[in-house]
């Protein structure tokens, strides 16, 4: 509220954007968010006081492809336990999975839905897809997709729980499950259950619960967890906030 005071446009982040800090900036007229979540902007709040409100939907798709692919070569060839075994003098040979042998079931089927789909295609992997909101593109319904796949993806937007504790049960055992979108999206309580049982092997998650995160999945060698980083590399920030400081100019004309 204080550096907005005076200020027409935002080129705005993760601080939360609401009732409060739009009635104390009278003046502020646009709101351009340096990303594609809107979880931390009061939409309803911006539109009664005229703020204007705008993402980058399009621009982290790539990284955030990227990585999750890049998880997913990481855990299906055990890099992981290997490195740990070596460094704990362990000289042990894993077999692992081909990512052709695999069948994924892409939840959400937005840019990056769609981008991963695209980079599994180019290695042969047997997709099928479930979106919620736009019921033409699913080839599965939820739960055929999770007794079935043996790696889940999540690339749904919002924040409302997903998996629930029953849907979440229905897994095949031993998938992996990958989460680059939010880590409310899972119950987090039966999703550690699963895990320290082995009915999933692996859980990757780069937007979790809460940030920092010091919650029960620190304790799981099996969760991979990383600090939200899916879109820092330099193309991608560059290119969100260019495409950012291009949606508050127009805003603002």
């Amino acid at each position: 509220i204080a550096h907005l005071q005076g200020a027409d446009g935002l080129l705005a982040g993760l601080e939360p954007l609401n009732e409060r800090v739009f009635s104390a900036c009278p003046q502020l007229k646009a709101v351009a968010r340096i990303g594609i979540g809107m979880d931390n902007v009061d939409k309803q709040a911006a539109e009664r006081h005229g703020v204007k409100v705008s993402n980058t939907p399009e621009a982290p798709t790539q990284a955030v492809a990227e990585m999750t692919l890049s998880a997913l070569l990481m855990l299906l060839h055990n890099i992981i336990p290997s490195d740990r075994d070596i460094k704990n003098g362990v000289w042990k040979k894993r077999i692992g999975f081909s990512i052709r042998d695999v069948r994924v079931l892409i939840i959400g089927y937005g840019h990056i839905g769609r981008a991963v789909e695209a980079m599994l295609k180019q290695f042969g992997t047997q997709v099928m897809v479930y979106d919620k909101y736009n019921p033409s593109v699913s080839t599965c319904s939820l739960e055929e997709g999770l007794k079935t796949a043996d790696v889940i993806t999540l690339h749904a937007s919002g924040k409302d729980e997903i998996l629930t504790p029953g849907l979440l049960n229905m897994v095949k055992d031993g998938a992996i499950l990958l989460n680059p979108s939010r880590g409310t999206l899972v119950n987090e309580d039966a999703l550690f259950e699963l895990l320290n049982s082995g009915t999933i092997a692996w859980f990757w998650c780069d937007a979790l619960w809460q940030e920092p995160y010091n919650g029960k999945l620190i304790q799981c060698p099996n969760a991979v967890l990383t600090p939200h980083i899916c879109t820092y590399t330099y193309t991608c920030r560059g290119d969100m906030e260019f495409k950012a400081a291009q949606n508050l100019v127009e805003a603002l004309k």
